[in-house]
């Protein structure tokens, strides 16, 4: 995509056209340029102009009520390019506009989320390929047969050519040479091959084609409300959701589809199952991708030709043509809340793009968040419910494991209950799934001659041994060293010692007890995608005995033969006085029970704790998650918590501890008064120290029906800030570290 227009081509403004563009930096307002005429010049198009000493890419954004002034015309800096490229949809300027102010964070920062791709509006140029020209050179060799044939299929580069016939470079070279290939130009970016919404998808069961029916029914009302599709685990959520998908596809030609996943280990294999249904590789979108593909997505997005996409939350920022519909699945995971950078909440503002493109957004779970079950509960959400397993598959038996009365032997940490029950499934020919979300191989390291305890330098973060690797990482700021021999504050040999079991530690045990089995260790740490693709493929194929493993393992897989899970610390969870701990802790243990059982096999789970009277561990023993839930809301109502109130967190940072606590304090002197609003801090941060930085927090709460992000602006602008103290602000922050 190249520049049609340039300063020196065009002739000076004549009519005095102003048009306001909007740069990928962390800007608050789109700032006033002359065009050579206004028209052509319309909101979205890409434009390359100056700001400051560069010449950037930016957008030609809506003139918005609430800017400043206009600059006179004498003043302004003229627009040097128009780019030949599709210009932005409208819908997308919106959003943008709406996460700024909803966020909190500069309009430019957000739009810099949907120009992430870098040079996407520029793709490599001078690419040729080859098509056969119909002259046959005097001398044939079975490559040169191989490349022609090849050579048939369309037109290719020289490299793909070559890799097809496999050939080398230097034969289709020579061919094209002898004028046996004719070279052509190729885009680099092919669009994507169009999704056949009218493909038969897999049998579903009555249970499903009713839920299937009603989901499409909700979303094609003229004003679609979100809908909650709520599935037991195994229910087959997804083969229901893609007839949304597809009816969303059928309804225009150009319509685009987004389905959401949390994490690329599940992006990978719900691929297939797309091609398979749809006949068609969808556009995937994660950051494990290279850049020439995360280009050839964003330019097919922006022009339309990928209709489908599926991605992680990063992807709701695409700069699509025709967006029709959204699917969130595992709506209720953590991991589609943003922490770095624009700190947002995947699936809430997945709801506000359906809102803002008057288009239906699913979200899918079988543990669905309080925050959509209130939402329900009110009737600004519908819901269709899947309540049965698919195929007469039963839910597993749950139990729970008092620690207190039938502890480990000394120096181990499965019970004598949980190491019968992986007997059971060995003997029985069937897998076992040992759970614990900790990884490495314990979680701190402590000399038992000084009391020290191994940290991460300038952080107050603990370093995690990983024994597999013979080194101590900190899984929050990435530092990484190798075991040391002697203690580095007194010098002790032989002194550190781990305390404390993570998977490695649990793998280590199994091995023991289990020396005949196929195991396997499952975690980010252990593994990149590739690798934790192929040992879940080996777990659903039967390849593996016993499974270690930490949350990777909760969502969305299918292991036929997995007939018992044990979990080895459910308490771990509850700690440290999380809001949403309680709820976390049941949807990640009944996700990680429900992998058992899912075939004809029935299946159990065991829950290893020290507190299995908590009302959280009763309410998965027992199997009423509406009876929880419901206790969960009322209790969140009485203290007016999120979803019954809101919350913000705000953040200072800085490495000048002094000038952090004198910043501190003069945002606690400026607080402003209001009817149900209240601000508690400034206290420290849990980790206090991270990186070389002091950290100190304050957490606003509002009631539901007060503008939180007004009062935290009429806040932030009464408290001055030093240059050297940096501030965040977290509107319905998840985590408080």
């Amino acid at each position: 995509m190249r520049d049609t227009r340039t300063a020196a081509d065009a002739p000076a403004p004549r009519d005095g056209g102003r048009v306001k563009v909007l740069f990928p930096l962390p800007l608050y307002k789109a700032y006033d340029y002359l065009a050579e005429t206004s028209a052509g010049l319309a909101p979205g198009v890409w434009v390359r102009a100056r700001f400051g000493p560069n010449r950037l890419v930016g957008v030609v954004w809506p003139a918005r009520e609430d800017e400043e002034p206009a600059v006179e015309p004498a003043k302004l800096k003229p627009i040097e390019a128009a780019l030949d490229a599709p210009p932005l949809a409208p819908a997308v300027m919106d959003f943008v506009d709406w996460v700024a102010a909803y966020t909190m964070f500069p309009r430019g920062s957000v739009l810099r989320l949907v120009m992430r791709s870098g040079d996407a509006l520029a793709p490599p140029e001078g690419l040729v390929g080859y098509r056969p020209a119909g002259a046959r050179p005097a001398r044939m060799t079975p490559q040169r047969e191989a490349v022609l044939a090849a050579a048939e299929g369309g037109v290719l580069s020289a490299r793909a050519l070559a890799a097809k016939a496999g050939a080398s470079e230097s034969v289709v070279r020579a061919l094209a040479a002898a004028g046996a290939l004719a070279p052509e130009p190729i885009d680099p970016d092919p669009p994507f091959p169009a999704p056949d919404p009218d493909r038969p998808g897999k049998a579903l069961s009555p249970e499903q084609q009713a839920a299937a029916r009603r989901l499409i029914d909700l979303i094609a009302r003229e004003k679609p409300r979100p809908v909650l599709l709520d599935g037991v685990t195994g229910a087959g959520k997804t083969e229901v959701y893609l007839e949304a998908v597809a009816a969303a596809l059928r309804a225009a030609p150009d319509a685009q589809a987004l389905v959401m996943l949390p994490e690329i280990a599940l992006t990978l294999p719900f691929l297939k199952r797309i091609a398979e249904r749809f006949g068609a590789e969808p556009a995937a979108w994660h950051s494990d991708l290279g850049a020439a593909q995360r280009r050839r997505v964003w330019r097919r997005v922006l022009d339309g030709s990928a209709r489908l996409v599926v991605g992680a939350r990063s992807a709701l920022f695409l700069p699509y043509r025709n967006l029709r519909l959204i699917v969130v699945d595992e709506e209720h995971e953590a991991a589609y809340k943003q922490e770095d950078g624009v700190i947002y909440q995947a699936r809430d503002m997945a709801v506000a793009r359906g809102a803002l493109g008057r288009f239906p957004v699913v979200l899918a779970s079988a543990t669905p968040s309080l925050e959509t079950v209130v939402n329900v509960d009110q009737g600004r959400y519908e819901m269709a419910r899947l309540e049965a397993r698919y195929g007469g598959a039963r839910l597993p038996d749950i139990a729970l494991v008092d620690m207190r009365r039938e502890p480990p032997e000394p120096g181990r940490w499965l019970s004598p209950p949980l190491a019968q029950g992986v007997d059971e499934a060995l003997a029985a020919g069937g897998q076992a799934l040992l759970f614990l979300n900790r990884r490495g191989y314990a979680p701190l390291t402590i000399c038992r001659r000084c009391g020290s305890r191994m940290k991460a330098p300038d952080s107050d973060t603990w370093l995690v041994e990983h024994r597999f690797e013979n080194r101590l990482v900190c899984h929050h700021t990435g530092f990484s060293m190798p075991k040391p021999e002697a203690c580095p504050v007194c010098n002790a040999v032989g002194a550190l010692v781990a305390c404390g079991p993570g998977v490695e530690r649990v793998a280590e045990e199994a091995a023991e007890r289990w020396p005949q089995a196929r195991r396997a260790v499952l975690s980010s740490d252990a593994a990149g995608p590739a690798q934790i693709r192929a040992i879940l493929d080996a777990m659903r194929d039967g390849e593996i005995d016993i499974l270690i493993a930490t949350q990777l393992v909760a969502k969305g897989h299918h292991f036929p033969n997995l007939v018992f899970v044990g979990v080895v610390d459910a308490d771990m969870g509850l700690a440290g006085g999380d809001l949403r701990a309680a709820e976390r802790t049941y949807q990640l243990l009944s996700q990680v029970a429900g992998r058992a059982g899912r075939a004809e096999r029935p299946g159990r789970a065991l829950l290893q704790s020290f507190s299995p009277d908590a009302p959280v561990l009763q309410a998965l023993a027992s199997g009423d998650r509406d009876l929880f839930l419901a206790a969960e809301a009322e209790s969140r109502r009485l203290t007016g918590s999120p979803p019954y109130g809101r919350f913000a967190a705000i953040l200072l940072r800085s490495r000048n501890e002094a000038l952090l606590k004198e910043a501190a304090e003069r945002h606690r002197a400026a607080v402003p008064r209001a009817d149900g609003a209240e601000v508690w801090g400034p206290a420290p941060a849990p980790i206090y120290r991270l990186r070389g930085e002091t950290r100190m927090r304050f957490l606003v709460k509002t009631r539901r029906d007060i503008d939180i992000q007004a009062y935290v602006r009429t806040w932030l602008k009464r408290a001055r800030l030093p240059g050297a103290v940096r501030r965040v602000v977290d509107i319905d922050p998840y985590t408080f570290l």
